[in-house]
């Protein structure tokens, strides 16, 4: 993916709309609804959000230049799922719209102890990530999640630098083997080329 700064300016501006996204799907989220499967294997409902949470708290460190493990960490979901998530949201949002963060190194300790990237590129990482997720969560509700068209090409464009292979297959690999679907700029064939069957929960598929 691009460096350009007009490309970092435009993939900020799409972060915001995908963040916003996430944190309107998670608010449909009932306490009775925690419990549910989700299309991310051996994970509940409550188990995606303290992920995606962690997550958020983790990459926010990192684009403000802490090497710490301890925000990566998963926390209590807290009386309020919805509160708990908006919170960590909107602090990940804030940390990448900081002046000078796209141009830092980052180090993304989850992934290893060496493991430093740009912000830029820890901003794309991001991105996707929350584009899927929030697919997730709006599968395992029942619902549905929409992005416009510009934050769906940015999104397959990342989608489609993320490794393949065996790396997929590794016990704690980021994402599943890809799952055939039409080629396509959309939703589905995002979260196909990232692990995901679009046609979740059927069993057939």
């Amino acid at each position: 993916m691009s460096t350009d700064s007009t490309v970092q300016t435009d993939l900020l501006t799409l972060h915001t709309r995908v963040i916003q996204a996430s944190i309107d799907i998670v608010d449909e989220v009932a306490p009775a609804d925690l419990p549910k499967p989700t299309p991310c294997a051996d994970w509940t409902l409550h188990g995606l959000l303290t992920h995606m949470i962690a997550q958020h708290y983790g990459f926010a460190a990192a684009v403000q230049g802490s090497a710490a493990a301890e925000p990566w960490k998963s926390r209590p979901l807290g009386p309020d799922p919805a509160e708990s998530y908006r919170a960590a949201a909107e602090h990940a949002r804030a940390a990448f719209a900081e002046p000078g963060a796209l141009e830092r190194q980052c180090p993304l300790v989850e992934f290893g102890p060496e493991v430093r990237v740009a912000g830029a590129q820890a901003l794309g990482f991001h991105f996707v990530d929350y584009v899927v997720h929030s697919w997730d969560v709006a599968q395992t509700l029942g619902l549905t999640v929409y992005f416009d068209d510009e934050v769906l090409a940015a999104a397959h464009q990342v989608a489609a630098a993320v490794p393949g292979g065996e790396l997929r297959l590794a016990p704690g690999a980021a994402f599943g083997p890809v799952v055939p679907w039409p080629e396509a700029v959309t939703l589905d064939s995002i979260v196909a080329m990232l692990g995901r069957s679009p046609s979740w929960p059927d069993p057939a598929a």
